[in-house]
This record gives structure tokens, C-alpha cells and sequence, in this order.
């Protein structure tokens, strides 16, 4: 900067004057704040996910074209965003050179670039931004994130008009300045993905608690399954009692699966049974979900159970040879082949479901495609060849990742 125009102005000031001038002076020579997502490191990285309420970072490589793409969008979105949330405290918007920051990389488990995860009140999200990448849809989507999660009844009477395919959480409290309100509202920023959260205060909330004591209430999905409302019997200050109660209540055991999350459910890795179903039959959910919860318990960590529209899923179900005159039905996809499990209604039949699942394990479905079908079992064999018809290959791991979208890191075929 040149200064000889300023020296010159200085000199004919008085005292006072010139000190403050030379002051703006010295300010206008100090670098500006730095533009764009701020560069995470092993050194700044704790201290920034625990001193603020929402942290958006971006995991990426110099190499890749899919990150190189994205740098200027982010850096973009993150200068909007920090003129939108001014506040320290607020939100940031960070960036990871995952070549550089192998540790970070690592406790992140980042195998694609670029990867974008969000950190609300230090608590890691399981659920990565897979949507629009552009600094309109990186705004919108923050804004969203840092909306109360909690929706206030004023009276009981307003809880009987609630969604009745939702899982809510109820919270019952004297004042909205309570500590364990407190405790409630973070744990819903944390899992307002996955739950309803709604709260009463007061005279909306005395009919169902004494004064003084709080109550969260978990009322399950009840046009899709046959659970029962239960109350939540921990202590109420203390966060990860509370979040890993309400967890487990607020992420089912047989999830639905949608063109929205699909890509997320897959990369989990874990094959699919799935009903699939006509838009307006809940029984059949019901009666499956229940199924799963008494027998299938213990198969949840190799199988992921799900339900689907079979009208919006219509694809699949084209490629098993099946319509939507055929549904209910139920399927596995392995990410290599799907099968058919033979017979709706055998569902019903103790074992049978497991069954189905322990001849995919043991590679039995695999090779009554190859040699025909098993005589114990109900598969019929090809009229013409006599052996087992050739399985459609997978249609939902069509529906991950997408090498067009991203760099993929010795990506194992699931």
C-alpha cells in the first residue's frame, strides 16, 4: 500500500487526531479475514467441532476432479453463510485435504471425495449431505439445520391431529428454561432426522406430569407398526443417556427406503430384505415389521430390513419378473443378484424368513441358479433347462455412489 498521501495528511493533524488516524491506517494494512471454508487440521479441528452449534465440513483431494469442482462452491456457500450467521459460536464451514490430514481422513472413515458431513453440537451426524451441490442449496440446507427442531402443542388436544406414520418424541415441562429442556432440545438437534420432536409447557403439559417433573414419551408409527407409546425412565440432565434412548426408538428396526436415502442405506453395505408393498397397505407392513422384531432380531448386524412402495419401486420389481398386481411380495437384493423369496404368505410360517436368509449366507440361492433348485426347497426349475432361472442381477446397488458424482476409495464389491 502506498502511504506517502497519508503521511502527508498525518503531519498537519493534531495529536489525537493523528493517533487515530494512523490507527485506521494500520488497519487497512492488516490482511482481511480469510475467504472460503476454514482449513481443518489435527490442531484446530476438536476446538472447532466442540465451540460451535453447527460444523459443515468438506473431505476432499487435490487430485480429484469431483473435490476441484466443488472448492469454489463451498468457498462460495461458506462467505454466504458466514454473512448470514455473523455469530461466533454459530456455524463454519470447513475443509479437509484428506492427503494431508490422513488422521482426520481416518476417524472419519471418508472412502469417497468428496464427502461432506455435518457436526451439530460436537455429536457426529450419520447422515452425510448428499443432495445439490451449489452455494444456494449449501445455504438453504444450513438454514434448515439450525431451525428448532421442536415443535410446541399448546394443548393435548393438538397431539391427536399428529402424523400417525411418524415416530414421535413427547416432551412434557413446567418452563422452557429448565436444565433438562435443555438436554431434550440438543438431543433433538441431533436426531430431528430421524424422530418428531413436539413439547408442551406448563398447562399444556400439567395433565400428563406432576409439577416439577418432566417426562419425554416415545409414541411409535402406529398406522405402520404394532409397537406401543413407552416413557423414558433415565435421568433427564444427562445428554447420551437420553440420546441413546431416544435413538433407539427413533431408528426403527426395518426402515423404509426411498429414492432419497437409498444411497445412504447402500453404502452401509449390508444386503436388503425388503417387502415390497402397495402405496395404501399397512397391514402387510405391520404384520412384517412385527415378524422381523420376534424372529430376525439377532440378524440385524448381516441384513438390512426394509420396506419400499412398490409403485415407486417399480424398476425392482420389473426385473424380478413382478408387477404391482403381485405385491405384497418380498425380496433380497445381495448387490450382486436379488431373489425372490417363493411365497408371500409364508411369511407367517415360524422360520421360514430366516431360512431364506441363512440359504443366501450359505450361498444355496446362488446355486440353485446354477444346478437347479434344492428339492427341500419351494423354488420352481426353468420348464425348458430344467435348473434354476437366472436371478436379475441388483438394481439397488445401482442406486449408490455414483462414479459420475464421486471419487470411490477401494470400494470392495458388497
Amino acid at each position: 500500500m502506498r502511504m506517502t498521501g497519508a503521511r502527508i495528511g498525518i503531519g498537519k493533524l493534531g495529536p489525537c487526531a493523528a493517533l487515530v488516524a494512523i490507527l485506521q491506517l494500520l488497519q487497512l494494512t492488516q490482511p482481511a479475514e480469510a475467504a472460503g471454508a476454514v482449513p481443518m487440521t489435527s490442531d484446530n479441528i476438536d476446538m472447532t467441532l466442540a465451540s460451535n452449534e453447527l460444523v459443515f465440513l468438506n473431505f476432499y483431494a487435490e487430485w480429484c476432479r469431483f473435490s476441484n469442482i466443488l472448492a469454489p462452491i463451498f468457498a462460495e456457500a461458506a462467505d454466504k453463510i458466514k454473512e448470514e450467521f455473523p455469530e461466533a459460536g454459530k456455524v463454519v464451514l470447513g475443509k479437509v485435504d484428506c492427503d494431508k490430514e490422513t488422521a482426520i481422513a481416518s476417524r472419519f472413515h471418508i472412502n469417497k471425495y468428496p464427502t461432506l458431513k455435518i457436526v451439530r453440537n460436537g455429536q457426529l451426524s450419520k447422515r452425510e449431505y448428499r443432495g445439490q451441490r451449489s452455494a444456494e442449496a449449501f445455504l438453504e440446507f444450513v438454514k434448515k439445520q439450525l431451525e428448532d427442531p421442536i415443535q410446541e402443542f399448546k394443548s393435548l388436544k393438538d397431539l391427536e391431529n399428529l402424523d400417525s406414520k411418524k415416530r414421535l418424541i413427547l416432551g412434557y415441562f413446567d418452563r422452557r428454561d429448565q436444565p433438562e429442556y435443555d438436554v431434550f432440545r440438543k438431543v433433538a438437534t441431533n436426531l430431528k432426522e430421524d424422530c418428531q420432536f413436539h413439547v408442551g409447557f406448563g398447562d399444556a403439559a400439567q395433565a400428563m406430569h406432576p409439577p416439577g417433573t418432566p417426562i419425554i414419551v416415545f409414541r411409535p408409527d402406529v398406522a405402520l407398526s404394532h409397537e406401543n407409546d413407552e416413557t423414558y425412565t433415565g435421568t433427564l440432565q444427562n445428554f447420551d443417556e437420553l440420546k441413546i434412548w431416544v435413538q433407539e426408538k427413533c431408528v426403527p428396526l426395518v426402515r423404509e427406503i426411498t429414492f432419497e436415502n437409498a444411497e445412504e442405506l447402500t453404502e452401509e453395505g449390508l444386503p436388503f430384505l425388503i417387502l415390497f408393498h402397495r402405496p395404501d397397505d399397512h397391514n402387510s407392513i405391520k404384520d412384517y415389521k412385527s415378524i422381523i422384531e420376534r424372529q430376525l432380531l439377532d440378524e440385524k448386524q448381516n441384513v438390512n430390513f426394509l420396506t419400499a412402495d412398490g409403485k415407486r419401486f417399480a424398476h425392482p420389481l420389473h426385473h424380478l419378473g413382478k408387477s404391482e398386481d403381485d405385491l405384497p411380495l418380498i425380496a433380497i437384493d445381495s448387490f450382486k443378484h436379488m431373489y425372490l423369496f417363493p411365497h408371500f404368505s409364508d411369511m407367517y410360517a415360524p422360520g421360514k424368513l430366516k431360512q431364506f436368509l441363512q440359504d443366501l449366507y450359505s450361498g444355496k440361492l446362488h446355486r440353485e441358479f446354477h444346478y437347479g433348485p434344492d428339492p427341500t426347497n419351494d423354488i420352481e426349475p426353468d420348464p425348458h433347462t430344467g435348473k434354476g432361472t437366472s436371478p436379475p442381477e441388483s438394481k439397488f446397488k445401482e442406486l449408490g455412489p455414483s462414479k459420475h458424482r464421486y471419487t470411490l476409495l477401494e470400494k470392495d464389491e458388497l
